[in-house]
């Protein structure tokens, strides 16, 4: 199976791809740091998925996402009655690794007390889980990642220095996709290809101007902001003829520019009424608002443009658009 971050031919993508490869092979516990959405659990993924672990468990934990007063518990595990609600025993996410690998997402976010316990498990593969009195042997290769400045947290107080240290045995460096731009046509056959399948619609394609300037846009959503927007075209340009050209693209990509705010909402999953809505502007405003055109622009009916025309615009708005 393909991972999207390990999809490229350009340098900077082949050189990770090499130090992947002979990473894989071993045990070693290895620091992905990168951008986010760039493809940093993909890596995790194939660095598993290539290595003598690849048929034990891979147990990926978003730190982030961890409840502050139960990350202990979730990680290491407990004993019944060990504290108010522990109800059942419970092993906790590293020895459900165990003989695998724990993928730990955003290492940056784990509090000092659990980091204390990690550095600990590093060291010696012994975990305490709460309520026992005799620590317990695990088997787990550790990989994690972050997007943060993990050295700067260290000179802070906010991480150990010496589970940093401990961590980046093999520190991986995922480049943001404005450094491998000659990958972008790549990625998007795997992408378009992909939405296609999924929704059971025809894969769409890109003329040459459109992918320059796709080429051309600095992505900082990264790959997955990529993903989403060949999703998105895909549903909602799947069944125009012919390839997408720059006035499909969205206003953002087409300038060149976005703000912090539209960055990190093409960044987040999919809000398909308000991607609706925006490519409906731009068809009209294309045809000068000519419904008929801009409804075989957009690949749907007449009446399906009117109608939708109404449930998304205001009714001053639509006198202004031009809807009876």
């Amino acid at each position: 199976m393909k991972h999207f971050s390990l999809i490229g031919s350009s340098p900077v993508f082949r050189q990770l791809l090499n130090t992947a490869q002979l990473v894989a092979a071993t045990r070693a516990t290895v620091l992905i740091s990168g951008e986010s959405g760039c493809g940093k659990e993909n890596l995790a993924r194939f660095l598993h998925t290539h290595s003598p672990l690849a048929s034990r468990p891979f147990i990926a934990v978003n730190c982030a996402n961890l409840p502050e007063n139960l990350v202990e518990s979730e990680l290491f595990g407990h004993r019944r009655g060990a504290f108010s609600n522990a109800l059942i025993d419970r092993d906790g996410l590293v020895r459900a690794a165990h003989n695998g690998t724990l993928f730990l997402d955003e290492i940056g976010e784990l509090p000092l007390t659990a980091q204390a316990k990690l550095l600990r498990f590093l060291e010696n593969g012994e975990i305490l889980p709460l309520g026992y009195d005799q620590p317990i042997k695990a088997n787990v290769r550790v990989i994690a990642a972050t997007n943060c400045d993990l050295e700067n947290m260290v000179k802070t107080g906010r991480f150990r220095a010496d589970l940093f240290y401990r961590l980046q045995v093999v520190p991986m460096e995922v480049p943001p996709l404005r450094e491998r731009a000659g990958d972008i046509a790549l990625l998007i056959a795997h992408f378009v290809e992909l939405a296609a399948q999924q929704h059971s619609l025809q894969a769409i394609a890109f003329d040459m101007d459109a992918l320059k300037t796709l080429r051309t846009y600095s992505w900082p959503g990264n790959v997955r902001e990529l993903k989403n927007l060949c999703e998105r075209l895909t549903i909602l340009c799947g069944n125009q003829h012919g390839p997408l050209g720059v006035g499909n693209l969205p206003l953002n990509i087409r300038e060149g520019q976005r703000t912090a705010a539209v960055a990190a909402s093409a960044a987040a999953p999919l809000d398909l009424e308000q991607t609706e809505r925006d490519l409906i502007l731009r068809a009209l405003e294309q045809t000068r608002g000519n419904r008929t055109r801009a409804a075989k622009l957009l690949g749907i009916s007449r009446y399906t443009l009117l109608y939708r025309m109404k449930k998304y615009f205001s009714e001053e708005n639509s006198m202004a658009l031009g809807i009876e």
